[in-house]
């Protein structure tokens, strides 16, 4: 049978094509965030992270964060591999070199692509993939594309439009969004290459209860793998605001369980706090024990800031262990076995 389908595939001219034992990797790479409790929302794993081939998407209301949500990532990106690069497509005209070095990101690694319209990002975004996919595989550098954001980009009809006067609404800009991405989703996987989409989020009218949408028609729901709703409040040192709690939700993924819930920091200075989240998870799955606003670590009760400001003392290696297993268990899905052990159980 191997022969025969080999054979009915062999004129296809398509390099991708062959039989799944071969043509899919058995595993799904991921890429550090930079945050474990954000990595384990993503993938089930404080040491996973972004899908490193698909679309994951950050949405949000105006100042949510998104921004620095996403410039964070990117540091990580950097920092984790000398030899990776990111291409920013840029809406807003809002990014500049200060705002990349006040935040310690390698400039000579970052490449800025502005872009105003939808047509514009799809065209330039498949020209740096087809540049990309020119070099023998084995030579290619790590890439992280990031656009941000996709609610800010227009459309041509749109922008001939304002130029001639016109008010009138540009119906095509949904199935514009879509067709970008059904190309942009294949030809990312295909290259390994991982894609970041900020969005923005607005109030459902009309809905029995409060809900929240994204903006730009259903494109990226549908093309992206991962969609997470963020929503934030402030980090204060005394009076002094440094940074957001950012709480994060996920609306969409193939990879862990939808409607999970984390809480990441952000430092205006320093970006995302690598410990940040994992005093809960660690007290949520009995590994250590809160009463009365203060943690019991082998047997010493301690504030939750006393753990944040030395975190590698407290996060052992065993404890991120014990961490990484709780999180299996409580964002993946489980598998067949363990479903029908419950079921036999009865519980």
């Amino acid at each position: 049978m191997v022969g025969y389908l080999n054979d009915l595939i062999d004129n296809l001219d398509n390099e991708y094509a062959g039989l799944a034992e071969n043509a899919l990797d058995s595993d799904v790479g991921f890429v550090d965030t930079g945050s474990y409790a954000f990595n384990a929302l993503l993938s089930g794993s404080i040491y996973g992270g972004l899908p490193g081939n698909k679309v994951t998407a950050l949405a949000g209301e105006s100042s949510t964060g998104k921004t620095f949500f996403a410039l964070g990532v990117a540091k990580n990106f950097l920092d984790m591999d000398k030899e990776a690069g990111v291409i920013y497509f840029e809406t807003e005209g809002a990014l500049t070199k200060q705002i990349l070095e006040d935040r310690d990101i390698d400039t000579n690694r970052f490449v800025i692509v502005p872009v105003t319209t939808i047509q514009e990002f799809r065209t330039q975004a498949v020209r740096i993939l087809e540049n990309h996919k020119t070099v023998p595989e084995q030579a290619r550098k790590p890439i992280l594309f990031c656009l941000d954001s996709l609610g800010m980009l227009s459309t041509n009809k749109e922008v001939a439009d304002v130029a001639e006067g016109k008010d009138t609404r540009d119906m095509t800009r949904a199935q514009l969004v879509r067709g970008a991405f059904r190309v942009l989703s294949l030809k990312l996987a295909q290259l390994d290459v991982p894609m970041i989409v900020t969005n923005h989020t607005f109030d459902v009218i009309g809905s029995y209860v409060p809900m929240k949408d994204m903006g730009g028609g259903g494109g990226l729901k549908y093309a992206a793998s991962t969609i997470v709703f963020l929503g934030k409040s402030k980090d204060r040192d005394g009076t002094e605001i440094v940074g957001n709690i950012i709480k994060a939700t996920t609306q969409k993924s193939r990879f862990t369980k939808e409607q999970m819930k984390v809480e990441c920091k952000l430092n205006f200075e320093t970006g995302l706090s690598r410990y940040h989240g994992l005093t809960d998870l660690a007290v949520e799955a009995g590994i250590w024990e809160s009463a009365g606003g203060r943690i019991t670590v082998d047997g010493k009760k301690v504030f939750g800031k006393v753990i944040m400001k030395e975190p590698e003392k407290f996060f052992t290696e065993e404890v991120l262990k014990q961490i990484d297993e709780h999180c299996k268990s409580k964002f993946m899905y489980g598998t067949e076995s363990e479903q029908e052990t419950e079921d036999n159980t009865g519980e």
